[in-house]
């Protein structure tokens, strides 16, 4: 078997895997099926997911093969390797903590501002998308790889970390989308979680991928256009 045909089966067991985990951590608090905004939550994500997935196996294995090596074990910083501990608990807790809000009745999100959500959700899978376009070397953890260079075209000339961005959407539209107030205390805790990972991710750069601190000078703007 190929490289890329290997690299396809476990790209699509890792996928059924992941469909299956955040199918368990929606209706498993949730006590129930009958969670018609989780059903649509997960067709997003596991549906912009294979979209994805399919389009890197097509065009860039390399980045799909660096995507699916991350997590707090897969990192080489110790800063890292707790961020990620605390972003996993985090995320556990963005999906959970609205399923137990369904299940007990504490909210309810009208069904306009569940459907803002949903496309918040979305439009970060879209931008994603792009990102990857833009940058074979998004590595789901903190690097540099041999050869790469300082990419400021498409999303990297608006902002210094699209990705975060991208991901920033997402962590704003899961609670809305699965239609509950409460599971925006669990998306305050990870936007900061975040911004100490890019700022972390930035020294980093700054010492050892050649050209980051000019291209800081270029680009000013972090994480939001016009903003920060």
């Amino acid at each position: 078997m190929t490289r890329t045909p290997r690299l396809a089966t476990r790209s699509f067991l890792s996928l059924a895997a992941y469909t299956v985990a955040l199918g368990l951590l929606l209706f498993l608090p949730a006590g129930t099926v009958r969670y018609w905004q989780g059903w649509i939550y997960l067709a997003i994500v596991i549906g912009a997911s294979l979209v994805t997935m399919l389009d890197l196996l097509a065009r860039d294995p390399a980045l799909l093969e660096r995507r699916m090596v991350g997590g707090p074990t897969a990192e080489k910083r110790p800063v890292q390797r707790v961020i990620m501990v605390v972003a996993s608990a985090a995320f556990i807790a963005m999906v959970v903590v609205p399923a137990l809000d369904h299940r007990f009745g504490w909210s309810q999100v009208p069904l306009g501002i569940v459907i803002v959500g949903d496309l918040l959700v979305l439009l970060g899978f879209v931008f994603v998308f792009f990102v990857y376009r833009a940058n074979t070397y998004t590595s789901a953890t903190i690097e540099v790889a041999k050869g790469q260079t300082v990419i400021s075209t498409g999303p990297y000339g608006l902002v210094r970390h699209p990705m975060y961005a991208s991901v920033t959407l997402y962590v704003l539209g899961t609670s809305l989308a699965l239609g509950s107030w409460w599971g925006l205390v669990a998306a305050a805790v990870m936007l900061p979680i975040l911004v100490w990972r890019l700022v972390d991710e930035e020294r980093m750069l700054v010492d050892q991928l050649p050209g980051y601190k000019a291209y800081q000078q270029r680009v000013r703007r972090r994480l939001v256009p016009f903003v920060w």
